[in-house]
């Protein structure tokens, strides 16, 4: 059976390996080999492995220790499988989010507790944002469990369980395997569970297990198979027929995607709606890249104060809105302040429709609902029409002087200008979040940052998964200098790996985004000679170019050379510009941020 799993099929890009249905109703997983009763090879390690390479894994990300070495071992072993050893576990784990975003899946190997927790952040940032991340630990030897033993690497208590406690509120499953009776249920149903959830899940393997073989592992496998959801026939034409109803006595209705688009494999059912109805058609900022931007009816990012011209206008003024997998944080509503009115709203939800303030319809899957409003909705292009006679085109930033300091505004126009079908962008946390929501993608590129988590640093782990997983796109990742200081260590790895992302890394002297939040001395980091750093890092070996740049005539030369000379290396490029040179995003983003992050209590 040729076959793959359906349950992966991703808005983003994703490899030929993962995302086609099956012939017979489920989702299967594509069959590698199959190791024969007697083999050697039919032990708990390699399965694992096996099953990772039959989900689209094709690299997992690792710290070794001692209880994960032998595991590792086994991991290797398996043809179609690449060890990618990383500097520490948060970058392993955010380079499994990255990996995630753009394959499907990912997956990460620490050993336990002292690599189990510190790769925890990236773990519950990757939950935060619905990407199934399989977190592979090596756990204690069997014997141990039970003993009332001290082992090194915790805690110093006898309780073994202290890792385990950590990863429940940020995975959708939990599997200790400390014997091999039910190692081969508990890593299947872990696996499955991550993509059925679209979350990550854990999964401890006891040190002295990963070499055994056993008789599970070695018979012939019964398929792999994930059973497609199902909505409710009766609720979803409920659902529709409301929806519909609402929709179509609106006289300038809008619609608007959000990030659960993604988790809910909606991106072309969502499309085919806009298609449909002429809708305007707007994105969340944390779904930016999920839906194609050449679309007609694009308007551009709806994001409240902080919107692309003239978008929060027409979505706001509309006397309906379709929100389709959103998220409404204090972020994306820009401290509480978007000028929206529940009455006039349909939010559609993974597997539940609101209709304003009337019916909610559970068991209603996002991509069969849209599909049938599709055929149900009235053509009205009258928003669109109102957005076509406002539209004023972008203007450009003031023509430098010979050797002005460059500004952030000139370095994105150049940024622009470098971007096609070949190439995706990742936005760390920061003033990059509003440069780049202001960059329009051509037609296959690649987007992508981490709003809801906002951790920050995510953005170096982050490239380095999404480039392995897309080796054919050059990943351009904007990065502020305080974020890269708190995980820079990785480019090390992405020299290892041949890859060839560029950096762009902008050195403006502290937290500017938390300057415009709430100002203080403690926003003011110590000043690196970042060039110099990753010349250190690089020590030689691989291919790797750095360069400062101080004015636009520099930067146009650096890209130059990235674009051409050096397109087969690695990139670094350090933009040196003003500590108060922003977005004028930010500026409004922060000042509302932090009116709401400094409200009184209420009276008791």
């Amino acid at each position: 059976m040729d076959t793959t799993i359906n349950m992966l099929d991703s808005c983003k890009p994703c490899n030929k390996n993962v995302g086609s249905p099956s012939q017979n109703g489920t989702a299967s997983i594509q069959n590698a080999h199959t190791p024969s009763l007697a083999s050697p090879d039919a032990t708990l390690g390699r399965h694992l492995a096996h099953r990772l390479v039959q989900i689209g894994i094709n690299d997992v990300f690792s710290v070794p220790g001692d209880f994960n070495l032998t595991l590792l071992d086994h991991l290797i072993a398996e043809p179609g499988l690449n060890n990618i050893g990383c500097c520490n576990e948060l970058n392993a784990g955010y380079a499994a989010d990255g990996y995630a975003r753009a394959r499907g899946v990912g997956a990460c190997v620490v050993t336990f507790t002292v690599g189990g927790l510190s790769v925890l952040n990236a773990i519950a940032g990757a939950y935060s944002e619905n990407l199934p991340v399989i977190c592979i630990v090596g756990g204690p030897n069997t014997n141990d469990f039970g003993t009332n033993r001290i082992l090194h690497h915790t805690i110093g208590l006898p309780d073994f369980s202290q890792e385990v406690q950590c990863f429940k509120p940020v995975t959708c499953f939990q599997a200790i395997v400390n014997n091999l009776e039910d190692a081969h249920e508990l890593i299947d149903t872990a696996i499955s569970t991550a993509l059925k959830e679209s979350k990550p899940v854990y999964i401890s393997i006891s040190c002295n297990l990963a070499g055994i073989p056993y008789p599970t592992f070695s018979r012939e496998p019964i398929p792999f198979a994930l059973s497609p959801r199902l909505s409710n026939n009766m609720g979803l034409k409920a659902a529709v027929e409301a929806a519909a109803a609402f929709l179509n006595k609106a006289v300038k209705p809008v619609m608007v995607s959000g990030p659960k688009l993604r988790v809910a494999r909606a991106c072309e059912a969502f499309v085919e709606l806009a298609d449909a109805c002429g809708y305007p058609l707007a994105v969340m900022p944390s779904a930016k890249g999920l839906v194609p931007e050449n679309h007609p009816h694009f308007i551009g990012t709806y994001w409240g104060a902080v919107s692309t011209a003239f978008c929060a206008e027409i979505v706001e003024s509309a006397d309906a809105y379709l929100f389709v997998g959103p998220i409404f944080n204090d972020y994306s509503s820009v401290g509480y302040s978007l000028l929206l009115k529940k009455e006039k709203a349909i939010i559609v939800q993974p597997d539940r429709v609101i209709v304003a303030n009337g019916p909610a319809f559970g068991c209603v899957l996002m991509k069969d609902f849209l599909r049938a409003l599709a055929k149900r909705l009235n053509r009205n292009t009258t928003a669109y029409e109102n957005y076509s006679r406002i539209y004023i085109p972008d203007g450009v930033p003031l023509k430098s002087e010979p050797k002005e300091p460059l500004r952030v505004n000139v370095l994105f126009q150049h940024i622009q200008n470098m971007l096609s079908s070949e190439t995706a962008v990742i936005a760390e946390t920061g003033d990059s979040w509003f440069n780049c929501q202001k960059l329009k993608l051509p037609a296959g590129c690649g987007y992508e940052f981490q709003m809801q988590y906002g951790s920050i640093g995510w953005s170096v782990g982050a490239t380095l998964g999404y480039a392995q997983s897309v080796p054919n796109k050059r990943v351009i990742a904007c990065i502020g200098d305080g974020s890269f200081q708190v995980t820079a260590q990785d480019v090390s790895t992405m020299l290892r790996c041949g890859q060839k992302s560029i950096i762009f890394l902008i050195n403006n002297g502290g937290y500017t985004i938390e300057v415009e939040i709430h100002d203080g001395p403690y926003n003011v980091i110590k000043n690196w000679n970042y060039t110099g750093l990753v010349d250190a890092i690089h020590n030689g070996q691989g291919k790797c170019w750095t360069t400062k740049v101080f004015c636009e005539e520099e930067l146009i030369e650096a890209i130059e050379m990235a674009n051409e000379a050096k397109k087969d290396c690695f990139c670094f490029i350090e933009v040196n510009v003003h500590k108060d040179d922003t977005s004028k995003e930010l500026l409004e983003w922060g000042s509302r941020v932090s009116a709401a992050n400094s409200r009184p209590p209420n009276p008791q």
